[in-house]
């Protein structure tokens, strides 16, 4: 009996310490899961959208359940979204947890601050989706510059209506004077010759505003060719030869011979053309206007610089950031009186950045006025004859 109870007791013993062991090897590993959960990496994304959302063009941010930031783009850090692990834009945030609530699929435009100071705003189209089961997907498009361009081209439809107006509107005034006038020669001589200049003007505007749209429909540098600066030179001088003729205005050329460069002839034939226009129209009588082309290096390269000097009036100082604006014209009533359009400096402006160079202008009231083509040198010419 002694040596029962004896064995029994040895029994409840090892039963005993083995479920002590048990119960500390359970206790550890809780631990353990406890302290794996803490450290835990963030949930990573499903496979193959990493490597789908490398290839948007928007900014993205993926979103956990506990709205933490799994994934972001650098677009999305640099536009300010993200910070710290965390979506900072408060309507983005409504948006994602809209989504999370009832899975749809949600799309909004917004305006952000461009930066953390001033007044300056992007304009954005979030898109908002779920992605798997707990993750959420936001993708930002940035429209600033595409509503740029749409006010852009609002306000160009706009001024060429005004513009059409005045010429269109003195027409018909002068149809009617001339139909009251029919028994005085004088007079409908007159009123003929005027309606003769304002068609010449409506016949201008409506030319330059179809080049300026032909223009902003074809980047010269698609498909470039190798353009001569004196083919160039010779055919817009020669276009204002008549012009100058009449106005007993000089027309010389001159300067460095044998300059290339890569682009379109056509508009750099119009771009220069309408300089040396200009300068004859503006330019007193009798006076002098010079095109000459030049070579220079800068930190750019080798810069071609095709410039048209005059004798005329000059440029005020406040008015030179302003002429080559669509539209803009220092004296309007002379504009009128010489048939210009507004629209010329802002086709020289857009010709040249689209060729890669700029426009620029030098001026001094009572002493003329220098405008000037600066467009780099094609490579792989020796830049001479």
């Amino acid at each position: 009996m002694d040596a029962l109870l004896l064995g029994l007791a040895a029994v409840i013993g090892v039963l005993v310490g083995g479920a002590a062991v048990l119960a500390t090897r359970l206790s550890e590993r809780e631990q353990r899961a406890s302290t794996v959960d803490e450290t835990a990496a963030p949930p990573v994304l499903p496979a193959g959208v990493a490597d789908v959302l490398a290839l948007l063009k928007s900014s993205t941010v993926v979103l956990d359940a506990e709205d933490r930031v799994v994934r972001a783009s650098p677009s999305a850090y640099a536009f300010g979204l993200v910070k710290e692990a965390r979506l900072l834009q408060p309507d983005m945030l409504e948006m994602v947890r809209q989504v999370r609530r009832d899975g749809e699929i949600r799309e909004r435009e917004l305006e952000l601050r461009r930066g953390p100071i001033g007044s300056a705003t992007l304009a954005v189209l979030a898109r908002v989706a779920p992605l798997g089961s707990t993750q959420v997907l936001v993708m930002v498009e940035d429209r600033t510059e595409a509503r740029r361009v749409d006010a852009v081209r609002r306000d160009f439809v706009a001024n060429v209506s005004h513009e059409l107006k005045t010429p269109v509107g003195a027409m018909a005034l002068l149809a009617e004077a001339l139909v009251d006038a029919a028994d005085d020669p004088e007079a409908v001589r007159r009123f003929a010759g005027r309606m003769q200049h304002e068609s010449e003007r409506l016949t201008r505007l409506v030319q330059d505003v179809i080049e300026l749209s032909r223009l902003q429909g074809h980047d010269p540098l698609e498909a470039p060719t190798l353009v001569s600066l004196d083919d160039v030179v010779a055919e817009a001088v020669d276009r204002s030869r008549l012009t100058a003729e009449v106005r007993d205005i000089t027309l010389v050329s001159g300067g460095v011979r044998g300059l290339k460069v890569m682009g379109d002839s056509r508009q750099l034939v119009t771009a220069l053309g309408n300089l040396v226009d200009n300068a004859v129209r503006y330019g007193p009588t009798g006076s002098r206007v010079a095109v000459s082309v030049a070579e220079v290096d800068d930190e750019s390269g080798r810069v071609a610089e095709l410039s048209v000097t005059d004798e005329g009036p000059g440029i005020a100082e406040a008015e030179r950031n302003r002429i080559f604006e669509r539209f803009y014209r220092v004296d309007s009533a002379r504009s009128r009186d010489t048939g210009g359009t507004g629209l010329g400096l802002s086709i020289v402006k857009h010709v040249a950045a689209g060729h890669g160079g700029e426009a620029t202008v030098w001026s001094a009231e009572g002493t003329g006025s220098t405008f000037t083509l600066r467009l780099p040198v094609a490579a792989g010419t020796d830049g001479r004859r």
